[in-house]
């Protein structure tokens, strides 16, 4: 057993011009950051620039060469937390291109989910990347974070406005996902985990 840091991968799920995603990743990485048990990295798809290229075996080099950037960061992670709008019920296509791209960086480790968007807050999009990545042998974790009405819950510095809620909701979700970050890394290092 390990006590070193976990790495806590938190991906910008939205790549659209306008996009919010950033002011929710932020705020987050903000929360995970003041824990010492975690090392986090913020990874906006939309300085990955795949674009809509599916998994090949002959992708494009501009394609590679982002792909060379991403999968190391992504293979480096012990937990993910996906920050994810909705987008009509489901959740972003250049977020599912990026995890299509990846299979194994996934396997035998924990993703949470912080959504936000209107009256559902996203929980529509949680839902169906809860399927996708348990195909992937991923854990979700229960407990998610959610802002519904997400452009009136935060101010013009990129905090909730009312804090408490969703900085108790963070700590929970931040507490799942790395209870089953470390128990996941311990049981990979004793016995190599297949699928």
């Amino acid at each position: 057993m390990t006590n070193d840091p976990l790495r806590l991968a938190v991906i910008v799920g939205s790549i659209r011009d306008g996009r919010f995603g950033p002011t929710v990743a932020a705020w987050f990485a903000g929360q995970a950051t003041t824990r010492p048990d975690l090392d986090v990295d913020v990874i906006d798809l939309a300085d990955v620039p795949i674009g809509a290229a599916a998994p090949s075996m002959s992708a494009p080099e501009p394609v590679l060469k982002a792909l060379g950037e991403l999968t190391p960061r992504l293979a480096a992670a012990d937990a993910f937390v996906v920050v994810t709008p909705e987008y009509n019920h489901s959740y972003p296509a250049a977020l599912k291109n990026a995890i299509d791209w990846h299979n194994q960086q996934f396997h035998a480790r924990p993703v949470a989910f912080v959504s936000y968007g209107g009256i559902s807050g996203g929980l529509r999009a949680v839902e169906h990347l809860r399927a996708v990545f348990a195909e992937l042998h991923a854990v979700t974790t229960r407990d998610t974070v959610s802002f519904h009405g997400a452009w009136e819950c935060f101010d013009g510095n990129g905090q909730p406005k009312d804090p408490a809620g969703p900085a108790a909701a963070a700590q929970t979700l931040l507490d799942q996902v790395s209870w089953w970050a470390r128990v996941l890394r311990d049981a990979k290092a004793a016995t190599p985990y297949t699928a």
